[in-house]
């Protein structure tokens, strides 16, 4: 490394943020992100530990011990190649990703592990600035077509992909414009959709088509997922236009909350809340549901959960109150037991810090209203005894609600995509398809492939993009025989 000392010299230095009194009032990042010189000092942090675990730790296998080196030696230049020749998208998990290659890092045993997140933020904004990012447009086309259907992270890492070895891919997304949740379910103060839409341009200089509105294999959506489609394409449609067909929509169908009074007004899955004020942003139209001057009670205490407090905090919520079912996890974790995997500590979110009151092992019994509109919540203590849940007696309390939304997590994708394909599930309902060997990715149906959340279920970003590559690989083994493309 080119500070082997660096660890024991340098601190971590944490990226900043803006005052929550200001950052509240707005939409926009609030991220104050690394400066070349205090990049540097981080990237000198990293030792010459031998066996990088971060690498593993990383989804898609970053390469991080060379650009943090090349960080320290100020070779921007380089330090983007490298990370490109691993993640298309830096400037996504280089925002909201959570990090795991963090909580692999080997100086983290027994002390704050290298801030790689912050590196992988400073790169890529640095390549955007100098005009590095340019779109790798093929030198031969292979004549061979490829559907992607859900233009997520998955889907745009691989259509990526199987551009740039020549491919005419077609990328298909219902709603009306390309991102799935990077668009409509991650609010825009933690990801601007600007950098959506420059990848977008680079993605369309390479060739890839998109069409948005269009929705592939029937319209029976299940209750609380936003479909924009003005038009219905059959699978067997795309199975006679397309050499090969990559399945990457998103695991859409939200885990609903089965109390009395579920179905009184002011009660809303989260992305019916969050989705319609990216569109908002956007300018494309209200939110119809707002928080402004409302109780609010958030369920589920996962990142979802800590959008909707974000965006009720900017709404100018009378109160914000946000419940986990799960035990509160202790404040820092036993370095020892789990290093190098992801620690169950707890975890305070920039949203967090806004304003809200956050309870833990609380399930939900009732709400209430009053002339059809939710006025109240009732909820009751649990314990946990050998991984089961009972209730604390006597432990009943109410809180007042004027909206609650509900951010439990999401149970399996839209079965009829996967219906109309003919695809089969697993015990999930996911699509079922292996990750190793000549196949990896293929379905039980010639020439079908899935990635990404259809296929491993409600994961992170990072963990799609690395599928997307990888289904990449694959449908161009089998369209042309080999591939060089990475895995």
């Amino acid at each position: 490394m080119g500070k082997a000392t660096g660890f024991l010299e340098f601190p971590r230095q944490n990226e900043g943020y803006e005052a929550p009194e200001k950052r509240v009032r707005h939409y926009k990042e609030f991220v104050l992100a690394l400066d070349d010189q205090a990049a540097k000092l981080q990237g000198a942090r990293c030792m010459d530990c031998g066996i990088p675990f971060c690498n593993n730790g990383c989804p898609v296998n970053n390469i991080i011990p060379d650009f943090n080196d090349l960080v320290y030696r100020q070779d921007w230049k380089s330090a983007i190649e490298v990370l490109h020749s691993t993640n298309n998208f830096p400037e996504f998990t280089g925002r909201i990703c959570p990090a795991p290659c963090e909580a692999a890092c080997t100086l983290g045993i027994n002390d704050e592990p290298v801030g790689i997140k912050s590196i992988e933020h400073a790169i890529i904004d640095k390549a955007w600035e100098e005009g590095w990012v340019e779109p790798q447009v093929p030198a031969h086309k292979t004549g061979k077509t490829v559907a992607v259907v859900g233009s997520g992270p998955a889907g745009m890492a691989a259509a990526q992909q199987l551009a740039r070895v020549g491919h005419d891919v077609t990328l298909f997304e219902k709603n009306d414009r390309i991102g799935g949740l990077l668009r409509y379910g991650i609010p825009d103060f933690k990801l601007e959709k600007t950098l959506i839409d420059r990848r977008m341009a680079q993605m369309q200089a390479e060739g890839v088509t998109f069409r948005t509105g269009v929705l592939v294999g029937s319209d029976n959506m299940p209750a609380g997922i936003v479909n924009d489609a003005r038009e219905v394409v059959s699978a067997q449609s795309l199975l006679d236009q397309f050499d090969a067909v990559l399945l990457t929509g998103g695991s859409e169908v939200p885990r609903d909350l089965p109390v009395p009074g579920r179905e009184l007004k002011g009660v809303h899955y989260a992305l019916e809340f969050l989705i319609p004020q990216n569109k908002e942003v956007a300018g494309d139209g209200k939110n119809p549901i707002r928080a402004d001057g409302k109780h609010v009670i958030v369920i589920g205490g996962g990142d979802t959960g800590s959008d909707c407090v974000g965006t009720s905090n900017r709404h100018g919520a009378a109160s914000v109150t946000q419940f986990e079912l799960l035990p509160q996890p202790p404040e820092s974790e036993n370095k020892p037991l789990v290093w190098p995997y992801w620690p169950i500590k707890l975890r305070t979110s920039s949203s967090h810090e806004e304003g809200c009151e956050r309870d833990w092992s609380v399930a939900t019994k009732a709400l209430t209203g009053e002339n059809g509109k939710v006025t109240g919540l009732t909820a009751v203590r649990v314990e946990w005894k050998d991984g089961r849940m009972q209730e604390v007696a006597g432990s009943e309390f109410t809180l007042k609600a004027d909206l609650v939304l509900l951010a439990m997590g999401f149970t399996n994708p839209v079965g009829s995509v996967l219906e109309a394909f003919g695809v089969d599930r697993d015990a999930r309902q996911n699509a079922k398809a292996a990750t190793e060997g000549e196949q990896a990715y293929a379905t039980n149906v010639p020439k079908v492939f899935a990635a990404g959340d259809i296929r491993r279920g409600q994961s992170l970003v990072v963990w799609a993009i690395r599928e997307g590559r990888q289904a990449a690989r694959t449908v161009d083994a089998y369209l042309m025989g080999h591939s060089e493309l990475p895995r």
